[in-house]
């Protein structure tokens, strides 16, 4: 197998490509910065702008799955302008994959594995969500993940099989959020964000990486929740992290408002949160190397 990546020099890309190279998986990758190429037998760069749907075609020889990770970071200030291309750096990335694969003569992609976000979710302190959860998008993050998952539907009017992983608080040492909310912790000011009772469905970088991995090889269809088996609320995550780091945690909650007067319409990433369950994926048969947020933490925080 020989995978194509968008995406693969982002935190999450990093990890999967590290994972997929220790397995013996040969991996081309797409980039926008013709600096970031390079040629080894194993690992290849190919340049393209999906903004103004340019790509390299010779990324698909020899290709048998794809892995769409692409799209603009979403913890930048929310502006009008910024707003439209959070969105269409997502739904250009997939339309130019795929006009892409339409103009080769012949390829050998048989799979597409593409990112997604449980923002499509609405806020809630009560509902565990599921796959089979019915959406019906409001709010900026949910209309977001809704278009990109459209995108990456219309690959299947090529016949090519789908899988769509819906990601949740990703926990990386190099990187996302779980860095900027120790920082503070780790200065002796941490506080809970909010009402500190929003939900955190995280999931470990290795084993974001690693189910990634399981859904190429396994093939799999349809939509999979990508986050550990036991969610916890923001304020649980806030101790757990000053437990470890031997720090207190003696100021008050951080007001919603206070959030929303500083980051403006983004402060919704901080003080929303959805309880979804992962109970899908581990039917598969993917097993979590990190399925409590201690055992996650613990191994971030002290290595």
């Amino acid at each position: 197998m020989k995978v194509l990546i968008t995406g693969a020099t982002g935190l999450v890309g990093k990890e999967l490509v590290t994972q997929l190279r220790e397995k013996g998986i040969g991996v081309h990758y797409l980039t926008t910065s013709r600096n970031k190429i390079q040629h080894s037998e194993d690992f290849c760069g190919f340049f393209w702008d999906p903004a103004n749907h340019e790509i390299d075609t010779a990324c698909f020889q020899g290709i048998q799955v794809i892995v769409n990770l692409a799209g603009a970071t979403i913890a930048k200030r929310w502006t009008p302008s910024y707003k439209k291309e959070i969105q269409q750096s997502r739904t250009a990335s997939l339309a130019t994959l795929r006009e892409g694969l339409k103009s080769v003569d012949a390829h050998q992609v048989e799979y597409l594995l593409s990112a997604s976000a449980i923002g499509i979710y609405p806020d809630s302190l009560t509902e565990l969500y599921t796959e089979q959860t019915p959406t019906a998008p409001t709010g900026f993050l949910a209309e977001t993940v809704e278009l990109w998952e459209g995108a990456a539907r219309e690959f299947t009017t090529l016949g090519i099989p789908l899988g769509i992983l819906r990601i949740g608080l990703v926990l990386s040492k190099n990187g996302g959020a779980l860095p900027e909310i120790a920082r503070p912790v780790r200065l002796g000011v941490g506080a809970p964000l909010g009402s500190g009772r929003q939900w955190q469905s995280w999931i470990h970088i290795e084993d974001l990486a690693r189910m990634i991995v399981f859904a190429l090889e396994e093939g799999l269809e349809g939509v999979y929740n990508a986050v550990a088996p036991n969610p916890v609320t923001h304020q649980k995550l806030t101790q757990e992290i000053a437990r470890i780091l031997q720090k207190p945690l003696w100021l008050p909650k951080i007001p919603s408002w206070v959030l929303s007067a500083v980051l403006g319409e983004m402060s919704q990433l901080l003080t929303a949160g959805q309880r979804v369950s992962s109970d899908k994926i581990a039917m598969e048969g993917f097993e979590f190397t990190y399925s409590n947020v201690h055992q996650a933490l613990e191994e971030i925080l002290t290595s």
